[in-house]
């Protein structure tokens, strides 16, 4: 699954348009590289957002099978790293 698709579908960003943006200005980075939205996500990547004022570490435990999942199963496709 694409990362913009992944980061909407886990509840991570409100829209996809907002992922890919976040893709495309250099904030989303996989095992330390920064990705472009196209960049497929794997089980055990580590995805990094960088904000202005925090970093944000989450590492992926499965990929969704549908569309978009509900906010209390996030747990279960994605947890916050330190």
């Amino acid at each position: 699954m694409r990362v913009d698709k992944y980061l909407n579908s886990v509840n991570l960003t409100k829209r996809r348009a907002v992922s890919e943006d976040m893709c495309k200005n250099g904030v989303v980075s996989i095992n330390g590289i920064v990705v472009k939205p196209a960049k497929d996500v794997k089980v055990g990547d580590i995805i990094t957002l960088t904000y202005l004022e925090k970093t944000m570490k989450y590492e992926v435990l499965q990929i969704p099978e549908t569309k978009t999942i509900p906010k209390t199963k996030q747990n279960e496709y994605v947890r916050e790293v330190q």
